[in-house]
């Protein structure tokens, strides 16, 4: 299933997208996509969707606005340095034990809204990422396997960066990550049993028609059910939370001459079988 949430900041209405242009309403069965939703499971929703379908229940998505894939969860975790080449671009050896930061839920955004410079910005680059959903309460997982079942679905995130507040104000990665608007996410939330592999997926970035990232899955060091064993060792994780799982090569950050973000320009992000998202960069408030 891809599972969507439709309308204006705030007041999204949970849906599941029949194709990339149509969906069916889901918002007398579910109050939202949120914690309690993916603790009980999805299982029920697919038989009511495939009902819904067959009984012509479709309805075309039109302009409507698509809002991020699932309600603020309660955290949003970050693994840095998870693509060998994406290391290996900014001169930085793969860590040993994977780098690990969070930034602020409310960073969340759709994945077709603005994204907001901040106040005294100079350096904002983007970086689209791979990220996954949990589905249910998780602590000391014992293997990839067990973590299989503890992922709700896949979908896109930008994680957006300031680099001079990543790098300048006291070396705190959160400072350059938690700006409003920083983690435009969706359009979809994709369930596992459609990404036949999750190790195998292209994906770009470009800033005004030109490609800035180019890379696949297929480089990352740790895949997400392995992130999700690691992360499992050290806090609870609760169904709903959402983990970025890092960026392949490409980013301003990395290059000689670096390109960094301007108001005005427009990202274009996509992954295979996950979508596309595209955001305008706007001044600070």
């Amino acid at each position: 299933m891809r599972l969507a949430r439709l309308g204006p900041p705030g007041r999204e209405r949970p849906v599941v997208m029949v194709t990339d242009d149509s969906y069916v309403d889901v918002g007398d069965l579910v109050d939202d996509y949120d914690e309690a939703f993916f603790a009980a499971g999805t299982r029920r929703l697919r038989f009511d969707v495939a009902a819904r379908v067959a009984a012509g229940a479709v309805h075309p998505l039109g302009t409507t606005r698509i809002g991020p894939p699932i309600a603020r969860p309660h955290q949003i975790l970050c693994v840095g340095l998870n693509y060998s080449d994406h290391a290996a671009e900014i001169g930085a050896p793969v860590p040993d034990q994977p780098l690990v930061f969070t930034k602020s839920p409310n960073s969340l955004v759709g994945p077709d809204d603005d994204v907001r410079a901040p106040r005294g910005f100079s350096r904002l680059d983007g970086e689209v990422e791979l990220a996954f959903v949990v589905g249910r309460r998780t602590s000391y997982l014992e293997s990839v396997e067990e973590a299989r079942r503890h992922v709700a679905g896949f979908t896109i995130c930008n994680d957006m960066s300031e680099r001079r507040f990543q790098d300048e104000c006291g070396g705190q990665t959160l400072k350059g990550k938690s700006a409003e608007t920083f983690n435009p996410c969706g359009p979809w939330l994709v369930t596992p049993d459609e990404i036949p592999d999750v190790g195998a997926l292209s994906m770009r970035l470009d800033v005004d028609g030109e490609r800035r990232q180019r890379g696949s899955t297929a480089t990352m060091v740790l895949d997400p059910y392995e992130i999700l064993v690691h992360l499992s060792q050290f806090l609870v994780l609760e169904p709903g939370d959402l983990v970025n799982t890092g960026t392949p090569p490409g980013v301003a950050a990395g290059m000689a001459d670096p390109a960094w973000i301007q108001p005005g320009q427009v990202m274009t992000l996509a992954i295979d079988r996950l979508g596309t998202q595209r955001q305008l960069v706007v001044p600070p408030r």
